[in-house]
């Protein structure tokens, strides 16, 4: 189906709820979220699922061990891009919504160029490195051969991300689905089982080329105005080390505790940061689909309606992430659990954690707003900043007081830099998440909390894994109803019984042939 949306339909029944010129975007935004959900849903089982296989096949050091190496790869290979998948996006996105598409060919021609020079001259400088990263990770949990496949991948990588910038650009989400949330757990397996994975990438970036051109064949060419390689260029050369930095942002205490803990603890903290990791889940989709809506509205003057936008869908984030953060705190030994016997002593650590993602979240899309706006000089002081606190709070803290103090760093780190961009979002674009509307998640909230508190604190003596998918559904059954009973904002809710109405009336009229 793709964000394609006819003007029948669910925009007929839903016109009478929003205003006719949010409308659209409401829908292709909600669209395309649903369908990165879908992606994410696949990258996180698989992610997991490859973590908790290695952690009960092979212990908690293993897995410490080999999350050390495999986090290292994908940190480093961050920068390869140059930035240029999210210039893409800003770039088409604001090219269509001037009414000049035929420009969006020549942008990707010349991004994808700097992507792959770039990603090719890290992957030549990954290749020669193999053997000294194949001894500095333990030659017996990866060799060089793991190393040399994934510098041949590097490229392919970039280039695949680059295309499919373009295609969100297009605002189109379905290729970065099936391509890049489903591809990628595979994708970067180069790392660990050998060359194979490489023809993956090959193949995913041929498939991203092909959507793109697909998509883009009916419009004509129209030669770039003049300096946007230039433009390219300004905007890549900040993007590429605050890519970096944003990856390495959520690992850098990770790496400073591997050198004041056992590899048992390690690897329990590993399980730990990538169990809190998915509270960011409705996050991610929201801004993959959001970032071209944030480009193009900036560019044409229309602040009222990215507001409304931008409140809107941080509402949509946290109601959507709440189920998962209650989970996560009120049963953190059972999720833990999933992993190992061992691993519920991360308990402390992973509700530190979840602090600090919960003001990630909170925040909505106020770090892809920056980006998207053109303010990368902006973006890469605030990682910079960033990365700087968290290393210095991880070597104070982490040192004392092992992986809680590497918990807290990151925790306090991630609320400072979320602070600073509502801040400069502010400033630059006088745009803010919040509203009246927004306090009334936390009844909900409650009430799904405390269902789920009483009825763990009744079975938390049984069977692990009947306490916590009981609970967990408990909790999040109670709080969907009382959502949609007060959590909502009226229009939502207008919305949604009038979707809901119209449904009853076809199923009730409906005749058998």
């Amino acid at each position: 189906m793709g964000s394609d949306i006819s003007k029948g339909g669910v925009r007929g029944r839903l016109n009478a709820a929003l205003p006719a010129e949010r409308l659209g975007d409401h829908l292709r935004i909600l669209s395309g979220t649903g369908q990165n959900i879908v992606g994410l849903a696949v990258y996180v089982v698989a992610s997991l699922g490859t973590n908790i296989l290695i952690s009960r096949r092979l212990g908690a050091a293993a897995l410490g061990v080999i999350t050390l190496a495999t986090q290292f790869a994908f940190v480093a290979g961050a920068a390869t891009r140059f930035g240029m998948d999210m210039a893409t996006v800003r770039t088409v996105a604001i090219d269509v919504g001037r009414g000049e598409p035929g420009r969006v060919r020549g942008v990707m021609a010349r991004a994808s160029a700097i992507a792959a020079i770039a990603s090719g001259v890290v992957a030549v400088a990954v290749f020669l490195a193999a053997p000294g990263l194949a001894r500095a990770f333990g030659s017996r949990v990866l060799g060089k051969p793991a190393f040399q496949a994934a510098a041949l991948a590097l490229p392919f990588v970039a280039l695949c991300q680059v295309y499919l910038g373009g295609t969100r650009g297009l605002k189109i989400m379905r290729h970065t689905l099936f391509i890049y949330w489903a591809g990628q757990p595979v994708a970067w397996i180069a790392l660990l089982v050998g060359g194979w994975a490489v023809a993956q990438t090959v193949l995913a970036t041929i498939a991203a080329w092909f959507a793109w051109r697909r998509k883009t064949a009916r419009y004509p060419a129209t030669p770039p105005p003049p300096g946007e390689l230039r433009d390219l260029l300004g905007y890549g050369a900040p993007r590429a080390p605050a890519a970096l930095l944003g990856q390495l942002l959520f690992w850098t205490d990770y790496f400073v505790a591997s050198r004041y803990v056992t590899s048992q603890t390690l690897g329990v903290y590993a399980a730990a940061v990538r169990v809190s990791q998915a509270l960011v889940l409705f996050l991610i989709a929201v801004n993959y689909m959001f970032s071209p809506f944030v480009a193009d509205l900036h560019e044409r003057g229309e602040r009222v309606q990215l507001d409304a936008l931008y409140k809107a869908l941080t509402r949509w984030i946290v109601a959507g992430s709440l189920p998962i953060l209650l989970t996560l705190l009120v049963l953190p030994g059972p999720v833990l659990l999933v992993f190992g016997g061992s691993f519920a002593t991360g308990t402390t650590a992973l509700r530190i954690l979840l602090v600090g993602q919960t003001v990630n979240v909170a925040t909505g899309s106020v770090g892809f707003i920056l980006i998207m706006v053109g303010r990368t000089g902006w973006d890469l002081m605030v990682y910079l900043g960033s990365f700087l606190l968290d290393f210095a709070l991880a070597v104070l803290l982490a040192s004392h007081l092992g992986t809680t103090g590497a918990a807290i760093a990151q925790a306090v780190t991630l609320a400072a830099s979320n602070g600073v961009r509502l801040y400069l979002v502010w400033r630059f674009v006088h745009i803010q998440p919040f509203d009246r509307h927004y306090a009334r998640l936390a009844i909900p909230a409650t009430a799904g909390g405390g269902v789920m508190v009483a009825v763990h604190l009744a079975l938390r003596h049984g069977a692990w894994p009947v306490d916590l998918l009981v609970s967990a559904l408990a909790g999040a059954a109670v709080y969907a109803a009382v959502l949609v009973w007060v959590g909502l904002a009226p229009a939502e809710r207008a919305a949604i019984s009038r979707v809901l109405g119209r449904r009853r009336k076809e199923t009730s009229g409906a005749r058998p042939e």
